[in-house]
C-alpha cells in the first residue's frame, strides 16, 4: 500500500436509486485526486469507515463524485443510510486483479469470432463473465458455462441471466 497520508472527514449516508454513497467534502476529493494525479475516471481508493478498513473505487456519476458503500462495509462499521459516519481515505495505486477463467481463454483462443465479440463488451461484462466460471468448482461445471459462454458470444442462449445480442 501506497505512502500517501489518510483525509479524514465526516459524512452523511445518503443513497441514490438503491445505492448508498457519500460525497466527498471538495479540498478532500481534489488532495485524493492530486494523490491519483487524475480527475478522469474511476480513482482506486483504500478507506476506513469509522475504523474498519476496506478498497473501493471513488466514482462519477450524473457530474458527482461519489463514494459507494456497498453492505458489507456498512455492516462492519455498523452504518446505515441517514447515518453520519467518520472517513479516512487515501489513493489506492495497487491495480485491481481479476481473476481469469484459463478455461474460458483456451475456448475464445478456438474461436475467432466468439473472441472478437468478447473483445467488444464492456471491461466489466468481461471480467465477470471470467470472475464467474473462474469461480465454478467442479471441471464439468465449467466446460459447461464455458460452452454456454461461447454460444452466447455467437449470438444464441443466455449467460448470467443475458440474452445473446
Amino acid at each position: 500500500m501506497s505512502e500517501f497520508p489518510f483525509l479524514k472527514f465526516s459524512a452523511k449516508i445518503e443513497i441514490i436509486g438503491i445505492n448508498p454513497f457519500v460525497f466527498l467534502p471538495e479540498p478532500i476529493l481534489l488532495a485524493l485526486m492530486k494523490q491519483a494525479k487524475t480527475d478522469k475516471g474511476k480513482i482506486r481508493v483504500a478507506l476506513k469507515i469509522d475504523g474498519f478498513p476496506f478498497t473501493q473505487t471513488l466514482v462519477k456519476y450524473s457530474g458527482h463524485w461519489r463514494l459507494y458503500l456497498n453492505t458489507p462495509m456498512r455492516k462492519a462499521a455498523k452504518k446505515e443510510v441517514g447515518d453520519n459516519a467518520n472517513f479516512e481515505i487515501k489513493f489506492n495505486p495497487e491495480k485491481k486483479i481479476h481473476p481469469v477463467s484459463i478455461e474460458l481463454k483456451v475456448a475464445l483462443g478456438k474461436n475467432k469470432k466468439a473472441k472478437d465479440k468478447f473483445d467488444s463488451l464492456s471491461p466489466s461484462l468481461q471480467n465477470e463473465m471470467m470472475r464467474y466460471i473462474f469461480g465454478l468448482k467442479s471441471e464439468k461445471s465449467k466446460k459447461e458455462n464455458v460452452d454456454r459462454a461461447i454460444l452466447f458470444l455467437l449470438g444464441s442462449g443466455k449467460f448470467l441471466g443475458r440474452d445473446a445480442s
